[in-house]
Parts: C-alpha cells; structure tokens; sequence
C-alpha cells in the first residue's frame, strides 16, 4: 500500500491556514499544523483530522524538532507551506527596534529555518515541494509599512534562490503574492461586493494546484488579486 501524502502548514490559524487544511484533507493528504498557539486550532483539527504541533519557527532547535515529530507521527512532508508573518505598522521614525525585529524573524528568518530542515530531508530523498506565503508588500514596499516589506522582500528573495537551487534536485520551490485582502468570516469590508476580496478556499484551490503541477512545466511563483485590485 502506497504511502499517504503529508503536508506541513506552519504559522497555522483559522485564515487562510485553515483553508489549505480542509484543501489538502479533502484531497486524501494527511495535514501537520504547526503554531505559536494550538488551542485556537482544535476545531480545525478535528474537521481536517490533522495533528498540531506547538512551534516558535524562529527557533532553530523547535524547528529541527518540529519535523522531527512530524516525521515520527507521519512520514517526512511531502509539502511544506510556510505561512506565518508579523508586522509593525507605523512611520520610520516611530517603529519600536525589537518589534520590528521580532516581525522580521518571524515573516523571514523562521522562513528560511523550516524551508532549510524541509530542503534536509528533500534533498536526500529526491523529491518535495517547499511553498511561502507572500504578499503585495514583497514586490513593493508601502508607506508606514517598512517592516513588513523587510521581512516580505526577503522571503521572496528566499523563495526564488532556494527555486533555482532546489529545482534541478526535482523538489518545487514557489512563492505566492497574495496582493489583495483577504475575506474573512463576517467580514466588514462589505464595499467590495462578492469578488472584490480573496477568498481563502480559492486560494487554496490554487496552491494545491500549483503542488501539482507537471515538473516539465514548474513555475516558481504566482501572484492572486481580485479582479478589482490595482496593480
């Protein structure tokens, strides 16, 4: 009997996290959930049959022992999504310096920690995919917003060298730039009409379309907006 598939979402929660969960049970793949805080995960766990993990991925040694666990509990993750960010929003001038480190660590540097123990274990079998959440404020920075595009340009940089490295070992690197908002449940933003946010379950459709794409024809990056979104 074939293994069954297993894919890590790290930075869990109940938004666009918890869509990829339900996206990728729905398709018979096992899910890992990896988080800061896992109570607020319970529901979700139950409805996708996942298994959570507490994780600060800025931690190398939680990191190592986060795949470790999910390794012991599954197999080695076929795909791992790195969701989690943090910003700071402000002028220049009045941006706290650890709360603006702490949000590069967490939207960055944790990137690069999870997407280096996935590479480990990838690169000795052969095969994987390692896919980054992005956002508009990775490919231009906005005012009062600086920590964010730090910490987004970055992991884009991240994405797109690990692409050209990893690609020719048959393991699918790819970025996504989420440049629009994202609906929430009883969300406000009522102004928008029905398609004017991003659904997080259209979202998901497309990562988990993108993780099967044919690798003759792999891209390493997309970016999703809303039809109204300017660009």
């Amino acid at each position: 009997m074939a293994k069954s598939e297993t894919a890590l979402i790290v930075g869990a929660g109940l938004g666009l996290s918890a869509s990829l969960a339900r996206k990728f049970s729905s398709e018979g793949v096992e899910v890992a959930l990896a988080a800061r805080n896992i109570e607020k995960l319970d529901q979700l766990i139950i409805e996708t049959n996942a298994k959570a993990y507490t994780c600060d991925a800025t931690d190398p040694s939680k990191v190592e022992e986060l795949f470790r666990n999910v390794t012991d509990d599954f197999n080695q993750p076929d795909i791992v999504i790195y969701n989690a960010s943090n910003r700071v929003r402000g002028p220049i001038t009045d941006i706290d310096p650890d709360a603006a480190l702490k949000a590069i660590k967490i939207t960055c540097y944790g990137g690069f920690l999870v997407a280096q123990q996935a590479a480990k274990q990838m690169v000795q079998r052969g095969s994987g995919a390692i896919f980054f959440t992005g956002a508009s404020a990775g490919v231009k920075g906005y005012p009062n917003s600086a920590t964010f595009a730090m910490g987004k340009f970055g992991l884009r940089g991240l994405a797109q060298s690990m692409a050209r490295e990893l690609h020719p070992q048959n393991i699918h690197v790819a970025h996504f730039v989420i440049d629009g908002g994202i609906r929430q449940p009883q969300d406000p933003r009522t102004d928008r009409g029905a398609n004017g946010l991003l659904k997080p379950e259209s979202i998901a459709n497309s990562y988990f379309n993108f993780w099967r794409q044919t690798p003759d024809s792999w891209a390493w990056e997309l970016e999703l907006r809303p039809w109204i979104e300017k660009f």
